[in-house]
């Protein structure tokens, strides 16, 4: 594989047409979804010449944590539906690669098993705000035993966005309609490394949760269907950064205002993104927004990008805007999906090799050099580069 793109080919050729929408599916008409990747490309670099470029310096700072690139695995559930224990070849290929992990609270791997399997893992931690206090006491509690040290607390969806792929897939929760059990039977070779030999998984983390004949993928699907809190507020968020010591970060984030208020609250981060596309349809790419989110925040809250990443110059966009790193979703899942481990560590690797050669070719062979001069917006072709303000288009 070269490009991520060529990852996602072959990741829906070899997965069965239900797992594919899974993964590579919107809200509604999936505006926001192809937009989060087409507003980059509206965005175009302007190199410097004669700048020695030897060798190009990404290790940054992000939480006081030394990263050895702006990026990390960002918080997917269900994983395991791609291929066995695919949580676990993420996090082994992000921990490879001196890279953090987070993993969602509606993982098919539990962060007991992540920890077991991958030692020295750098575990971040996505939870969901529950409904039933007792079990969202315990899933921090846990948390904390495994050694997770920060947190993200997802706010953008405790109710689901109109996935319409979810209702043509299945005819009740988990439960494939005939025409998609026949293409699973297409797929033998997703049938051995994906079902065999346990079948369909259920949500690790939330196993301990379950009645004994529910620890299963229908079970725990209408479990978490049920435990989402639509209540969840401003002061819910206050009430967890007194219960939690570690870094806390407000996943969900579109407008400065939020951004605002999560500073005001003593949060640690923020992550801007629009929930890959796959919640309210029409909301704005997250790239769009992270100018105006970071000329609120940056230097208060770390700031992370979600959504629409797919190439080294993607990443190199994020930075130069605000961005401390990114979070890749669906980037990496392609390559899991094709082959475990090594498929995400070839995801991770193609775009450290393409962040790396964007910034030799831009002339920013430093990471921290990166700043909105060096791009321009295509949508403005006769204005004279660069145009900082058409960035600042949410006020």
């Amino acid at each position: 594989m070269r490009s991520i793109a060529e990852m996602a080919a072959l990741a829906q050729r070899r997965v069965p047409r239900f797992a594919w929408e899974y993964l590579a599916g919107g809200a509604e008409d999936e505006l926001t979804l192809a937009r989060n990747v087409s507003a980059f490309t509206d965005i175009g670099l302007v190199p410097r010449t004669l700048v020695a470029a030897s060798a190009t310096a990404t290790e940054v700072s992000v939480l006081g944590q030394k990263l050895a690139l702006p990026m990390m695995i960002g918080p997917t559930g269900y994983n395991a539906m791609l291929y066995r224990d695919a949580d676990v070849h993420l996090a082994k290929a992000a921990t490879a690669r001196g890279l953090p992990f987070c993993l969602s609270t509606v993982s098919t791997s539990s962060m007991e098993q992540i920890v077991a399997a991958v030692p020295d893992v750098n575990l971040w931690f996505q939870l969901y705000c529950l409904r039933e206090a007792r079990i969202q006491e315990d899933l921090l509690k846990r948390a904390e035993a495994v050694g997770v040290q920060t947190l993200l607390l997802t706010s953008d969806a405790v109710v689901l966005g109109n996935r319409e792929w979810d209702k043509r897939s299945f005819v009740r929760p988990r439960q494939l309609t005939w025409r998609n059990k026949f293409d699973v039977l297409c797929h033998p070779r997703w049938m051995r490394q994906a079902l065999w030999p346990r079948g369909m998984p259920s949500l690790g983390n939330l196993d301990p949760y379950l009645p004994a004949d529910a620890r299963n993928a229908a079970g725990a699907a209408h479990f978490i269907g049920a435990q989402m809190d639509a209540e969840l507020d401003w002061q819910a968020l206050e009430r967890l950064r007194n219960r939690w010591q570690g870094k806390l970060l407000l996943k969900g984030v579109l407008h400065p205002a939020d951004a605002e208020r999560a500073a005001q609250l003593g949060l640690d981060g923020i992550v801007v993104t629009n929930h890959g596309g796959r919640q309210l349809d029409g909301s704005p790419a997250s790239i769009e927004v992270l100018p105006a989110i970071a000329a609120a925040v940056r230097g208060r809250l770390a700031i992370l990008l979600d959504g629409g990443i797919r190439r080294g110059t993607d990443i190199l966009k994020a930075r130069a805007l605000g961005a401390d790193a990114v979070l890749l979703g669906r980037a990496t899942l392609y390559g899991v999906a094709v082959a475990g481990e090594q498929g995400a560590g070839q995801s991770l690797d193609l775009l450290a090799q393409e962040l790396r050669l964007a910034m030799t070719l831009l002339g920013s062979p430093d990471i921290h050099t990166l700043d909105r001069g060096q791009l321009f917006q295509r949508s403005y072709p006769h204005s004279p580069y660069p145009q900082p303000a058409v960035f600042e288009n949410l006020q």
